[in-house]
């Protein structure tokens, strides 16, 4: 286990480092407000990035403490524990605050309650405990070492974990001593042991230091005591008599005692834990680096490397500002260490400590203060604050992230134009700690060439994203700056932020810019302000600045460029770039805007196929819902029939597809199979079941093709309109009997049934059941409303025979022979309808692999189709197919399909984008086109879900809604649809030629599936 608080940037800093060797973090979030005993918690963005952008999963328990305005609130507290709705009321909070979270626990670290209180406290942790055993949760709750009046028999029978807090035996307000002696921490978990079952004891460990001086302690991390011993030039020292270390020094006369707990120590309490369920670190950010190696060891039953230190992760700060120059770099600490035969350590010699990075602050100028703005530019919101700036008079320093800039070069000229300044953001705006050192080099480098390739000149400010602070305190926030640093960047923080990222309403904006540079200190100058300018909606923002411009000047401060804090020249800090230099600059920038332009282009597709998608979904729902009460022929027309059902290797459906055939309530009609070379039993079982009926002619021929046998089949139909079905398919009694009666009409050349799956066996075949109701029963109503019905499905349609005549019968030279016919008779002048109620049931493909394969044979022959017919659409005729059918289908058949992967490509990029910077920079501060994107995605799903609703109360044939599998059609069926199209368009590029790809038959549709 491992504690971390929010208020020290290297809790956070060392969280992120050893996130791996952590099972529990006990996070330092909560506070009891004593004012209403009401649960404070903070909900630190920090802890949220970190613990949400790794892989591994510790367990999290909320820390609740008794401090509240940095006391220890004692009375209160008391009183709170001794009310028992109060109580209640606190541990429903929690229990609701924790499951909020997603989090498994809470740890209660209440102190200094006085020995009469302490029953009451252990009656309140009992009633928390039956509160969160009910709610799956562990309470824990902490005990001081050394102070018998705490019951830890009792706490421990109430608790899940009792953590024993083993230090402290010298503390702040007392003398100055070892903070835990070797022989007082063995003495401290002996008594703790008795008292408490080894399965709920948690030990503790203190990884800190206390500076005695003046009556006083101040408590320090050992990184501040180390750089403490070094500017005192006096080493760490071991103490054998209490196994810990320390130093002593005098500072103005004032005699400092330090005591430590360092990794040294940490080893040897360690080794006498054994048999103790678990140890926790006190804490996160204060600790020895080294005491990591110090766990490592413990586990593989070795010794561990104590003698070379790392760097520190504090900083040494030097003056004041908030212009940065890192002037030291941090250097390792060494000391020697000597085991005993046992194992323990017995002597700890420093030789040096290690030190930290040193920074250099400077930038104070009194009564002056620079105008920042970060996170753009942006189209709508820079233009805004620059008319601003312009008005006032006010200059500024824009620091700009790259990938924003590229694609708004106008926006860098005016800012330079304008005599403002502009500084670099990074190009992507990433958590540059996250970065390696090469990848922050590029983040920088690639602003700073389009910087110069746009203006001409170059830039010498730098600022790191979420560098939100002028004094950077952890290794983590001062590397990227390092790196900037060593590329000739002036490091520019800020003290002065407006948090107009939050949108806390104007008034806040302003109040909390005048607060601060109203009231600066020696250690923290207010000279620098940070706006900003991009990032999200800065509508406040742009109301908030000439309130903040002339509350400023009221005030009696200047406002002044950047330039002129750091004390250099305009010329200075904006080098211009000129010759092969600029000529090379613009030649890499080209890389970057083709990058741009590639993303503007997909983002572009996402939104107009979008948008035409909903588009599409809305009329054609509309066009279908006018076209339901079509009436046909007052004086339905009864013509003699033949049907033609050309086969290849039906033995599985052949039969039953003939007999439902002959059992339909229309009598004038023919039968042809035309058997085209089966290799099995199919001819034989026509001649078997149905030889002796004189309404079946069985053609038995060479292998040519499905047009082909159609084609054979017409020389022998004596029937006045032609219905040609796929052997897989069953005529419901009375469909033939539909589809004819609008032959009373003389210039209809067709009539489309509908089709069916009559299979719906599985996944796959409920998916495309859905598919015909909601998308080709639709679009085919739709399109008979403007006379541009592009396909007759082979499945279910009649033709008129002198039409199929005209064209020379069925066309042999494309694979989807039924649509190539159908726009072939409307280019002669006839016209096509369809008939709802004329139902077929179809048997569809019952594999993914079977329907990718009969998909791709349609979307090949669509391209075919397309290609032999665009003379239609380029002279117009027939108008409902030239200018409506044929086009929807290039648009929404093929290149909609086509590019529909990039565009899901696209959210899903995004999305993950946007779920990244959230980690980074929480919700408030973080705005992107993800969230545009995801919101017209869904309307368009929405759409969708309401379409499909209408087309199934459409359907003659009534049947439950299937919303969720149509949603989840999105995510699987139709990617495949997408893909295929795609392969076809290949295949069509390279001339391939495809044959009848015929589905393996299961034989498995059933007229009770009507």
């Amino acid at each position: 286990m491992a504690f971390y608080v929010p208020w020290d940037p290297d809790s956070a800093a060392s969280l992120r480092r050893h996130f791996p060797d952590i099972d529990v973090v006990a996070a330092g979030d909560a506070q009891i407000d004593p004012r209403t005993n009401s649960l404070v918690v903070d909900r630190d963005r920090e802890l949220h990035s970190i613990l949400y952008s790794r892989a591994h999963r510790p367990r999290v328990w909320l820390m609740v403490q008794n401090v509240f305005a940095e006391k220890w609130q004692v009375a209160p507290t008391v009183a709170l524990f001794r009310n028992p709705a109060a109580s209640a009321r606190l541990v429903d909070q929690l229990v609701a605050s924790v499951q909020a979270s997603g989090w498994q626990g809470a740890v209660f670290d209440i102190e200094n309650l006085p020995d009469n209180t302490l029953p009451s406290y252990v009656r309140f942790l009992a009633l928390a405990h039956r509160r969160f055993a009910k709610a799956g949760l562990t309470l824990a709750a902490t005990v001081p070492a050394g102070d018998p009046g705490w019951p830890l028999k009792g706490i421990g029978a109430v608790t899940d974990q009792t953590i024993l807090m083993a230090y402290d035996e010298h503390w702040q307000g007392g003398e100055a001593g070892p903070i835990a002696s070797q022989d007082w921490f063995a003495q401290q978990v002996a008594i703790a042991r008795r008292a408490v079952p080894a399965r709920k004891l948690v030990v503790a460990l203190g990884n800190y230091a206390y500076d005695y001086h003046d009556g006083t302690a101040d408590a320090l991390t050992l990184p501040e005591a180390w750089l403490s011993a070094r500017d005192s030039e006096a080493l760490p020292a071991w103490d054998s008599a209490s196994g810990t270390s320390g130093f002593a020094f005098d500072d103005n006369g004032d005699k400092h005692t330090v005591w430590m707990l360092d990794a040294a120590t940490t080893w040897n309490e360690l080794r006498l834990l054994n048999g103790i369920s678990a140890v926790a670190l006190w804490r996160l950010g204060s600790e020895d680096p080294t005491v990591w190696r110090a766990f490592d060891a413990l586990d593989t039953a070795t010794r561990p490397d104590l003698t070379e230190i790392p760097g520190s992760s504090g900083t040494d700060m030097e003056g004041s500002g908030e212009i940065l120059r890192i002037s030291e770099t941090p250097h390792s600490g060494s000391r020697s260490i000597a085991y005993d035969n046992a194992g323990q350590i017995v002597t700890e010699r420093y030789s040096s400590v290690p030190t930290p990075f040193a920074v250099v602050r400077t930038g104070v100028v009194p009564n002056e203060v620079a105008l920042t703005f970060d996170d753009g530019p942006d189209e709508t919101w820079t233009p805004q604050i620059l008319s601003v700036l312009e008005r006032m008079h006010a200059p500024a320093t824009f620091f700009v992230i790259g990938e924003d800039a590229i694609v708004h070069p106008q926006l860098l000229r005016r800012i330079m134009s304008d005599g403002d300044e502009i500084g670099n953001h990074s190009y992507t705006h990433p958590n540059m700690v996250e970065l390696p050192p090469v990848g922050a080099r590029l983040e920088i480098n690639a602003t700073q060439r389009l910087i110069e390739a746009y203006t001409g000149r170059s830039t010498r400010l730098f600022r790191a994203p979420y560098f939100g602070d002028a004094e950077p305190s952890t290794a983590d926030e001062l590397l990227p700056a390092l790196i900037a640093q060593q590329h000739g960047y002036t490091i520019v923080g800020l003290h002065v932020d407006a948090e107009d990222w939050q949108r806390p309403g104007v008034p806040k904006i302003v109040a909390n810019v005048m607060d601060a540079v109203m009231h600066p200190t020696p250690q923290r100058s207010e000279n620098v302000i940070l706006l900003h300018d991009g990032g999200g909606n800065r509508a406040q923002t742009v109301a908030a600045l000439p309130i903040i411009v002339n509350d400023l000047r009221r005030a009696g401060f200047q406002i002044v460029p950047l330039s002129r804090l750091i004390g250099i020249s305009d010329s200075e800090l904006m080098p211009r770039v000129s010759g092969a230099d600029l000529v090379s600059v613009r030649l890499d920038v080209s890389v970057f805007l083709l990058m741009a332009a590639l993303d503007y282009a997909i983002r572009f597709l996402f939104f107009v196929a979008i948008a035409l998608g909903i588009s599409r979904a809305v009329v054609l729902t509309a066009l279908a819902v006018a076209n339901r009460r079509k009436a046909p022929p007052e004086q339905p027309a009864t013509p003699s029939v033949t049907v033609i059902v050309p086969a290849y290797n039906e033995e599985r459906v052949i039969v039953a597809s003939v007999t439902r055939v002959l059992a339909s309530d229309y009598s004038a009609f023919q039968v042809i199979v035309a058997d085209d070379g089966s290799k099995d039993r199919t001819s034989a079982l026509v001649a078997e079941h149905f030889g002796d009926d004189p309404r079946v002619l069985l053609l038995t021929m060479a292998n040519g093709g499905k047009a082909a046998a159609i084609n054979r089949a017409l020389t022998h139909a004596t029937g006045d309109v032609i219905i040609a079905l796929d052997a897989d398919t069953q005529f419901l009694p009375d469909a033939i009997r539909l589809l004819v009666r609008w032959f009373a009409d003389p210039g209809l050349g067709a009539v489309a049934g509908n089709a069916r799956v009559g299979n719906r066996v599985n996944l796959v075949t409920k998916w495309q059941a859905i598919e015909y109701v909601t998308a080709q029963n639709v679009e085919r109503r739709a399109l008979d409303r403007l006379n541009a019905i592009t396909v007759i499905p082979g499945a279910i349609g009649a033709w008129r025979r002198t039409a199929l005549d005209e064209v020379g019968g069925y066309p042999e030279d494309t694979l989807a022979e039924d649509q190539d016919l159908t726009i072939a008779i409307q280019r002669r002048g006839w016209r096509v309808t369809y008939d709802i109620h004329a139902v077929a049931l179809t048997e569809a493909p019952e594999s993914f692999r079977a329907l990718a394969k009969q998909r791709f044979r349609w979307s090949f022959g669509t391209l075919q189709c397309l290609w032999k017919h665009r003379a239609a659409v380029r002279k117009g005729r027939p108008v409902g197919l030239a200018r409506i059918g044929m086009p929807q289908a290039w648009l929404f058949q093929i290149l909609f399909s086509a590019l529909s992967p990039l565009i899901d490509l696209a959210l899903v990029l995004s999305f993950i984008e946007t779920i990244v910077r959230v980690q980074q920079h929480g919700w408030a501060q973080t705005q992107s086109d993800v969230l545009r994107m995801l919101t017209y995605w869904l309307v368009f799903v929405l759409v969708d879900v309401i379409a499909g609703w209408i087309a199934y109360r459409m359907d003659p044939v009534r049947r439950p809604f299937p919303a969720l599998r149509l949603v989840a059609q999105r995510f699987v069926y139709r990617q495949l649809m997408y893909g295929i199209v795609i392969r076809a368009v290949s295949a069509a590029v390279r001339g391939r030629l495809v044959g009848w790809g015929k589905l393996e038959r299961s034989g498995s549709v059933s007229a009770a599936t009507s």
